[in-house]
C-alpha cells in the first residue's frame, strides 16, 4: 500500500458534530469570541435577536447555547459513554450530581465517565471585564463497552501543566508540538484515563493528540495497526498537505491505522490538527440524545432510571452554577478530594 493509498477519505468539516469512527461517537469544536464580561460573568452585550435557551446562532461570533445569563450548558444528563473536554481557551465551570465541581481551562482537559448516569452543568464564565473573552474547546464523546456502561460515574482532570508534549524540531529550533492527551507517542505516556474507560485498556489503542505545526514544518504520525481507525481534523490554518495531497482548511481525513502518514504545513500561518484514533469496540450502538446503549431496551431503562433517581439528584441551588470570578482553576471530587494545577492528582 502506498502512502497515498493510506488516505481513505477527505471530507469538509462544514457541519457539527464532525464525523467520527467507532469507538468515538461525537466531536464538536466550539470557538466563541465573546465580548467583555458584565458583572454576572455573561457577555456585556445585548441578547436581543437570540433564541435564549437554545442559541447556536453564532451571531457576532458567539453563541449562548442553552445558557440565559452565562453561556454554556446548564444541568443535563449523560449515560453510557464518556466525555473528553479539551478547554483550549477560556474557562469551564463544572458541577455534577455526584456533588463534584471544578473550574478548568487554558489547555486543561476533563475526562468524565458517565457510566450508568450522571447529571452535569458546563458554564462558560467570562472573567475579563476590560477585554474580549474567547472560549474555545473540543468536546469528544467516547463510547463504553457494554460491560462498563453500568459503572459509577467518575471524572478526572488533566491539568495543562501535566499533559506531555512531544516537541517537533528542525535542528535546535522547535517548529511544532504534539499534546498527548490519550495514548503514547515517541515514549511519552498520556495521563491515566478513568478506570472504566475503553482508553484504559491497552488493546484499545486510543489516542487523542493535538498537533501544532509552524509554516514549513512537518510531522509523521507513526503507524498503529490495521485494527485501528484514525481520523485527522485540520481545524486551524490556511494550507496543509497529507502525503502530498492538499487538504483545504477545515477538512478531515480518514487514514489507515497501520500506515505512517506525514503532514506538512504548506501555509503561512500556524496549522493545527486534532487526531482521534482507536480500535473499534464493535458493539451495536443505539443513541437517544445524551443516552447511549447497545439496544433500544437499554435506552428505555436509562430513561426509567433517570426518571426514578435523577442520577443522584442535583445538590446545587442553580441549574448552571458559576464559581466566583476570582476563583482559580480547581477540582473538588465527589469524595471531597480537592486538587489544582499546583497540586495535581493525575500527573504523567
Amino acid at each position: 500500500m502506498s502512502k497515498k493509498d493510506a488516505i481513505r477519505a477527505i471530507v469538509p468539516l462544514t457541519s457539527t458534530p464532525w464525523p467520527t469512527l467507532d469507538p468515538f461517537l461525537f466531536c464538536v469544536h466550539h470557538n466563541d469570541h465573546y465580548p467583555v464580561a458584565n458583572e454576572k460573568m455573561g457577555p456585556d452585550a445585548s441578547l436581543a435577536g437570540r433564541n435564549i435557551g437554545n442559541d447556536f446562532s453564532g451571531k457576532d461570533g458567539w453563541s449562548m447555547y442553552h445558557g440565559d445569563t452565562v453561556p454554556g450548558f446548564p444541568r443535563h444528563p449523560h449515560a453510557g459513554f464518556e466525555t473528553v473536554t479539551i478547554a483550549r481557551k477560556g474557562f469551564i465551570d463544572h458541577s455534577d450530581s455526584m456533588g463534584a465541581s471544578a473550574r478548568f481551562g487554558q489547555g486543561d482537559v476533563q475526562w468524565m465517565t458517565a457510566g450508568k448516569g450522571v447529571v452535569h452543568s458546563e458554564a462558560f464564565p467570562l472573567l475579563d471585564r476590560e477585554n474580549p473573552n474567547t472560549t474555545e474547546l473540543f468536546q469528544i464523546w467516547l463510547n463504553l463497552p457494554r460491560e462498563d456502561k453500568k459503572k459509577d460515574a467518575y471524572f478526572t482532570m488533566f491539568w495543562n501543566e501535566t499533559i506531555p508534549r512531544h516537541l517537533i524540531k528542525e535542528g535546535d529550533e522547535v517548529v511544532g508540538e504534539v499534546a498527548v492527551i490519550a495514548g503514547t507517542l515517541h515514549g511519552l505516556n498520556a495521563p491515566t484515563p478513568p478506570p472504566s474507560s475503553w482508553a484504559a485498556r491497552d488493546e484499545s489503542n486510543i489516542a487523542i493528540w493535538t498537533l501544532k505545526l509552524q509554516p514549513g514544518a512537518s510531522f509523521t504520525l507513526p503507524a498503529a495497526n490495521d485494527e485501528t481507525g484514525r481520523v485527522l481534523y485540520f481545524f486551524e490554518g490556511d494550507a496543509l498537505t497529507l502525503e502530498d495531497v492538499v487538504m483545504e482548511p477545515r477538512h478531515g481525513a480518514q487514514v489507515e491505522g497501520d500506515a505512517e502518514v506525514t503532514l506538512k504545513n504548506t501555509g503561512s500561518t500556524l496549522a493545527e490538527v486534532l487526531v482521534l484514533q482507536g480500535r473499534p469496540i464493535g458493539e451495536p450502538v443505539v443513541q437517544h440524545g445524551p443516552f447511549v446503549g447497545n439496544y433500544q431496551g437499554d435506552i428505555r431503562q436509562i430513561m426509567i432510571d433517570y426518571q426514578n433517581t435523577g442520577f443522584g439528584g442535583w445538590p446545587f441551588d442553580a441549574d448552571a452554577p458559576v464559581h466566583p470570578r476570582d476563583k482559580g482553576r480547581f477540582a473538588i471530587h465527589a469524595d471531597g478530594r480537592e486538587e489544582s494545577p499546583e497540586n495535581p492528582e493525575n500527573a504523567a
